[in-house]
């Protein structure tokens, strides 16, 4: 029987997981667990220069990039009070963002730099 290391407290410390381990659970790869880590994007427990990840840090990744189904439009808000009334749901026929000299300004592409080709005469 293999001899865990405890806590002060006497119970063992958590088992770490790799990120190999973790992208294996998640059916995705180490390199996408890595990068999502180093952004600070996923919970996970640096040791030295290395990501480890708990079963706890497992459960809250999936919970994170769980897919809720979207609530049909003609079904009825389940508080009206903080949806707000129906007319106030309903979609105006104007935009609602307001027009500045920034959104009404068309953006033109740059002809491309042509210094690496010799010039046509």
């Amino acid at each position: 029987m293999r001899h865990l290391p405890a806590n002060e407290g006497g119970a063992p410390l958590p088992r770490l997981y790799r990120p190999e381990e973790i992208a294996e659970a998640l059916g995705c790869s180490a390199w996408w667990v890595k990068d999502r880590a180093r952004r600070r994007l996923i919970p996970h427990t640096r040791v030295g220069r290395s990501y480890r990840f708990t079963a706890p840090h497992l459960a809250e990744i999936i919970r994170l990039h769980e897919e809720r189904p979207k609530r049909f439009l003609s079904a009825a808000p389940a508080d009206p009070a903080v949806t707000g009334p129906p007319a106030a749901r309903t979609r105006s026929t104007q935009s609602s963002r307001p027009t500045t000299a920034a959104t009404t300004a068309r953006l033109r592409a740059r002809p491309p730099r042509r210094t690496q080709y010799e010039p046509v005469v």
